[in-house]
């Protein structure tokens, strides 16, 4: 039970990582809801588990996710600092466009 869940979750991350590698976000609400649901899966099947029991495809199977975990992380931070960047941009334009130039110090008083 537990390694056939770990094998859906990796599934997914493979699928989101392999979407992000590709700048495809059209499916990240489905990404992070069947993320939601394995992590709650996985949450209560934790609680019957004994870890000094698991057996060496489980263990190897919670080192692989680990991994792309982790790069699945890295490629979601890069992301969402891009999105940053560009909400900073457009929040810079929009308050450029609503100004009037009162305050602006690029408009002096010239004799």
């Amino acid at each position: 039970m537990l390694l056939s869940s770990l094998s859906r979750l990796e599934a997914i991350i493979d699928a989101e990582t392999a979407a992000l590698t590709a700048h495809d976000l059209q499916d990240q609400d489905d990404f992070n809801r069947r993320k939601s649901q394995s992590l709650v899966e996985l949450a209560r099947l934790g609680r019957a588990v004994d870890a000094a029991q698991l057996s060496a495809p489980e263990i190897d199977c919670l080192e692989r996710v680990r991994a792309k975990l982790r790069r699945n992380h890295e490629l979601l931070g890069i992301h969402l600092r891009a999105m940053q960047e560009v909400s900073d941009i457009v929040a810079t334009m929009i308050q450029s466009a609503e100004s009037d130039g009162t305050y602006s110090a690029a408009l002096r008083y010239q004799e």
